[in-house]
């Protein structure tokens, strides 16, 4: 699902170290006040990519958008007469299994039919290209859709899960599952549209664990669920040992944010790149005259 922890978490994670919130010496304060004052300068930013060997690239709902993918926010961010909200929840779930599992069912067959945009291809091709030169790429993601496992991207961190793993509520086994549908009784359901009724389908027919028997669940994090604490503890290992971060940070590195619009954390950013980032973000990470190639 699509939630608003993903800022909360990346703010925890880097807090103690963001300028200004503790003593600085006078190079440190120079770097905030630059930082203070975002560029637009591709080749400026080309400059400090060409050097960065250990990149943290950050994405959210926006780098799916373009594909197509529905964020399920705002006016018209309901499916049936419920917006997700309501029903990723764990209570959602207790209450109707049935409900809850016609909406993921419904996101699964969506996503199967969607495919990465120029944003996750260039980021995939980064990833291998750099790798061959002795430098790391690491995709932060909180999206669910693995369109940037879709596109060839190999070190990820969901850290809101996937649309295609289940969790058993009874075994706690999870495992990968892009079946097409996922179980016999949920075929042909979860239309979005408001009139249609909910399907009711008895819980002994949802899916199952092929382990032991017992309800399977999307494995997402849901409203009122903690984050996993081991993927957790991989980000901030990512996000310490980083030299350049793509769109959220702040721990005296570059950080260039690509965005739609400005938001309340940019005029920390290094960089900001407005508009689609299917368009801005392909020629800033592609190959150019200034990677060092080692």
């Amino acid at each position: 699902m699509l939630m608003n922890l993903f800022h909360f978490t990346t703010r925890r994670l880097v807090s103690q170290v963001y300028c200004g919130l503790k003593p600085a010496s006078s190079k440190k304060q120079r770097t905030c006040f630059e930082m203070a004052r975002p560029s637009s300068n591709m080749a400026d930013f080309q400059e400090v990519f060409a050097k960065a060997k250990h990149i943290a690239i950050i994405t959210g709902a926006g780098v799916s958008a373009e594909s197509g993918v529905p964020t399920f926010r705002g006016a018209g961010g309901y499916w049936r007469t419920w917006q997700a909200q309501e029903l990723a929840t764990p209570e959602a779930f207790a209450r109707n299994p049935s409900r809850v599992w016609e909406f993921y069912h419904y996101r699964r067959e969506l996503m199967m039919s969607k495919h990465p945009n120029p944003a996750h291809i260039a980021i995939a091709e980064c990833e291998a290209r750099l790798s061959k030169q002795g430098r790391s790429v690491v995709v932060i993601t909180q999206n669910i859709d693995e369109l940037h496992r879709k596109a060839g991207t190999k070190h990820l961190l969901e850290i809101h899960g996937s649309l295609f793993k289940t969790r058993c509520t009874s075994c706690g086994n999870v495992s990968a599952n892009h079946k097409s549908p996922i179980c016999p009784a949920l075929a042909g359901k979860g239309a979005p549209d408001p009139d249609v009724e909910d399907a009711r389908i008895p819980v002994k027919d949802l899916p199952r664990c092929e382990d032991c028997s017992g309800l399977l669940r999307p494995h997402v994090v849901w409203f009122g669920e903690t984050l996993d604490s081991d993927i957790l503890t991989e980000v901030e290992k990512e996000l310490e040992i980083c030299d350049l971060c793509l769109v959220v940070s702040a721990r005296g590195v570059p950080v260039a944010e690509f965005n739609m619009q400005s938001t309340p954390a940019t005029e920390r950013f290094r960089f900001h790149f407005p508009g689609p980032c299917g368009t801005t973000l392909p020629p800033a990470i592609a190959r150019h005259k200034m990677e060092i190639i080692s």
